[in-house]
């Protein structure tokens, strides 16, 4: 028997044909599941999140790069059974240049978002 003859029988031997078909509906079910895991609501929002805490933790490095504050680590985690009264055995960090300049950040955005609206009106 010949390759062709192999194939074409293959292709028309029913117990073939279910296998490939059971296979394939297998694929399409794990691309389904992975295409409504990745758009959900949820996913959507926690990587968002992410995004977000990551970006903010840049910002704030960032700003106390420039205003020459080094962030200091958290004494006790607050998994390791420390309660909230523990957390700052010492003295709490002193955010006020963190602060002032994410203040100085936001008056000088507003005030660029308002010189652009009244240049749109012009």
């Amino acid at each position: 028997m010949s390759v062709v003859e192999r194939r074409a029988m293959a292709d028309t031997d029913p117990d073939e044909l279910e296998r490939r078909i059971a296979r394939t509906r297998a694929e399409l079910a794990q691309t389904v599941d992975a295409i409504a895991d990745r758009v959900s609501p949820k996913r959507v929002a926690e990587r968002t999140v992410a995004d977000v805490r990551t970006r903010a933790g840049h910002f704030v490095a960032s700003v106390g790069d420039a205003l020459g504050v080094t962030p200091r680590p958290l004494p006790a985690a607050a998994g390791d059974g420390a309660g909230p009264d523990r957390l700052w055995e010492e003295e709490p960090p002193n955010l006020a240049p963190v602060l002032i300049g994410l203040g100085a950040v936001l008056v000088v955005g507003a005030a660029v978002a308002l010189l652009r609206r009244r240049g749109r009106r012009r």
